[in-house]
């Protein structure tokens, strides 16, 4: 018998609770849903307002996995969901996490959450940029953190303020606030600012998604600043074997890392993370912060 529960006055059948997702760890379903309705106060700023993109692995990341736009079959008619122009559907809408209900619905379907760098209203006009550090072997983490430090530099030098984060996989995502900006104008400034790291750091920088140049090297993509394109959102678990979350992280911790676990954050550290830290990207939010292009 599938349990019902009623968050904030909806009611929700929240199924197979006792399922393992992540096996490494013996993770299941059930605590993947508090770990989502813990973080909710934090991880809700960073869904609302933008159309959700779902990564589903409904029996755990070593079974089938799909990515979906459109919203799911079943979706309640409470979930609110936003047009989102496509060249091959003009009538094509997504799902918004708009509340924690929402949130709990989702979660219940088993999804990495991925967003654009854009708001419901204004497609394509950007209020961040972001840049996805990928590391090709034997490259770790440790690398994408010295090349997130001089990427934060550079930015600085330009005016803009840059936050971090995992991405939850093997790699490290740079935020960057900004003033309503057309996505294709961020797109070239984040090209330019990957060129310009592989021009002083060739050894360690590639801005180009090549494979046969990928050993040891970092790929500073910046891909994601498309305005079609998404990335994984603060907080989200993603579909590995162990329930690591893209999760905020320091400067300091950046800095610091010299060891790829370093920076390897699991669904049970984030709470404390956030009563120490509070949410490390909040300033995302906040107008005085959001900086111009040069």
């Amino acid at each position: 018998m599938t349990p019902i529960t009623e968050v904030e006055g909806r009611r929700l059948a929240l199924s197979n609770l006792h399922k393992v997702l992540h096996p490494a760890t013996g993770t299941t379903k059930g605590e993947l849903l508090h770990y989502y309705a813990t973080v909710s106060a934090a991880m809700l700023p960073h869904l609302r307002d933008r159309p959700v993109s779902f990564l589903r692995y409904p029996d755990g990341p070593g079974c089938q996995l799909f990515f979906t736009k459109n919203p799911p079959p079943g979706t309640p008619g409470w979930v609110r969901t936003t047009p989102v122009p496509r060249s091959k559907d003009p009538r094509a809408r997504q799902v918004m996490i708009q509340d924690l209900p929402s949130l709990m619905w989702a979660a219940n379907l088993v999804v990495e959450f991925h967003t654009p760098q854009w708001r419901a209203g204004a497609p394509a006009v950007a209020d961040r940029l972001v840049l996805d550090l990928d590391p090709g072997p034997p490259a770790t983490v440790v690398e994408c953190c010295r090349v997130a430090l001089r990427l934060r530099e550079r930015l600085a030098a330009d005016g803009l303020e840059a936050f971090a984060k995992t991405s939850g996989a093997k790699g490290l995502h740079l935020l960057v606030p900004l003033e309503p900006t057309p996505s294709g104008e961020v797109s070239a400034y984040a090209r330019e600012l990957a060129v310009r790291a592989e021009a002083e750091l060739p050894s360690l920088v590639l801005h180009r998604m090549n494979r046969a140049l990928r050993a040891g090297k970092v790929f500073v993509d910046f891909s994601q600043n498309a305005a079609a394109k998404t990335t994984a959102t603060p907080y989200t678990l993603r579909a590995r074997e162990r329930p690591t979350v893209s999760a905020p992280v320091t400067w300091e911790e950046v800095a610091a890392c010299q060891s790829p676990e370093r920076l390897v954050l699991l669904m049970d550290d984030i709470a404390p993370r956030l009563e120490r830290h509070g949410d490390l990207l909040a300033p995302l939010f906040d107008p005085g912060r959001a900086g111009a292009l040069p």
